[in-house]
């Protein structure tokens, strides 16, 4: 126990007081002593010191909790926007997001002026985007916009909202907004960006200075030698990026170089093998090839990589339309069929596979467990022998084949009319 615990737990709080800070000199974000020392100011009523300390303490961990309920207390009776102001992040941390609002909008309400109020305002802005609640967040956005002036992120936050919630053509107008009436220009890239998706590449063209955006906009008004003379001059820098590679791909496309444009579309993926725009780049080329099957396949994958299941399902059901005997393909529908949980859906595709491949491992075990799960065990013995013929070792077959096989001639009511009506046949 150090000089400064000893005079505390003696009760000799000034000398206590004045140990622990001059440990302070050397240990500035230390949130154990700065919460002595704290607790000790407010015991020494030396309440501005306390309030120095527990905001210094969130500086350095903004979720400390007891730094929220003495800044509470210490506020409650003198300053109604900091009480409401602290209590709302209390809530925000404990999860009570409904209470941490309406603190929030207290703390609103009691700022002396807009400006003071902005800290809050900031907070209920964050915590409706949060929760879903888009057209809120915006509306306190735009009040923060009128008194926080010279601040640009936050015409980039709302250009964010308006796309999520009105388009991309509202974005835009807002980011234009910006720059026309507040004069800012650092987001001019972002709002190339913007013209660039939303098939404006001239307009992109004129804010940019960021190369390959140059090469992406020159392409995209069929300027495509121009493009390729900045990606050529450029390619040293940045052949080890993707989108350098991205853009090449597209060059290659528009001139019908198809050969070339896979080339680079393999050397993106070797850069990002998880991007789904491997597979859009993919669908386009074959698409313009005339190519259906690979052209749906690709559209297929690229739906999964974003998670859209249903949609690539379609996708490769309609890939499944110009080749029914992709063995791939038929897996690949079987699987997302049985992962939507229509299993009969998906025994008709392992059927199809087993009437391809007769020696289909998978199709073949698949087949077993769905005749089982509607109780036909002779089905399922069934194809459990073809399965034992063909891989004796299978750990499915070798863990259910007696079961099963026991339940189909001892265990249900067809082997029961079998046996009875078989007997009567022979004379018993």
């Amino acid at each position: 126990m150090n000089l400064a615990e000893q005079l505390e737990q003696n009760e000799k709080y000034d000398e206590a007081y004045a140990e622990y800070r001059k440990q302070l000199a050397s240990k500035q974000d230390d949130v154990e002593l700065l919460t002595k020392l704290a607790h000790l100011a407010l015991i020494l009523e030396k309440k501005e010191d306390a309030k120095t300390y527990y905001a210094k303490i969130l500086e350095i961990d903004p979720a400390n909790i007891l730094a929220h309920e003495q800044l509470i207390d210490i506020f409650v009776h003198e300053d109604k926007f900091k009480y409401y102001l602290f209590r709302g992040n209390l809530h925000a941390l404990q999860q009570q997001m409904s209470h941490a609002g309406n603190d929030y909008r207290k703390a609103i309400d009691h700022a002396k002026d807009p400006k003071e109020a902005l800290p809050a305002r900031y907070l209920y802005a964050g915590l409706c985007e949060g929760q879903g609640k888009l057209s809120e967040a915006i509306d306190e956005y735009l009040k923060i916009s009128d008194y926080d002036e010279n601040n640009s992120a936050i015409f980039l936050k709302l250009a964010e909202l308006y796309e999520k919630t009105e388009g991309i053509i509202s974005a835009i107008d807002t980011l234009e907004r910006g720059r026309r009436d507040r004069g800012f220009n650092d987001y001019d890239e972002i709002l190339a960006g913007y013209y660039i998706r939303n098939s404006q590449p001239a307009k992109a063209l004129e804010l940019t200075k960021n190369d390959m955006t140059k090469a992406r906009a020159l392409f995209d008004l069929d300027r495509n030698e121009e493009g390729y003379e900045i990606l050529m001059k450029i390619k040293s820098k940045y052949q080890n990026e993707k989108t350098f590679h991205s853009l090449l791909a597209q060059y290659y496309f528009q001139k019908d170089m198809f050969e070339e444009a896979f080339k680079e579309i393999e050397e993106f993926a070797k850069i990002d093998s998880s991007s789904p725009l491997i597979y859009q780049m993919r669908a386009l080329i074959y698409e313009k090839q005339g190519d259906s099957f690979n052209e749906h396949v690709n559209w297929g994958k690229y739906n999964i990589v974003r998670g859209d299941k249903d949609v690539a399902l379609n996708e490769y059901l309609t890939a499944y339309r110009f080749d029914d005997k992709n063995i791939d393909l038929i897996e690949t529908i079987a699987a997302l069929l049985e992962a939507e949980g229509d299993k009969t859906k998906a025994s008709e595709f392992y059927e199809r596979l087993s009437d391809i491949d007769k020696n289909n491992r998978l199709a073949l075990q698949k087949l077993a467990e769905f005749r089982e799960s509607i109780g036909d065990n002779y089905g399922a013995l069934e194809y459990l022998d073809k399965l034992k013929e063909i891989d004796p070792r299978n750990q499915y077959a070798l863990d259910n084949y007696a079961k099963i096989k026991d339940r189909a001639e001892n265990g249900s009511f067809g082997s029961f009319f079998k046996k009875i009506f078989g007997r009567r046949m022979m004379g018993d």
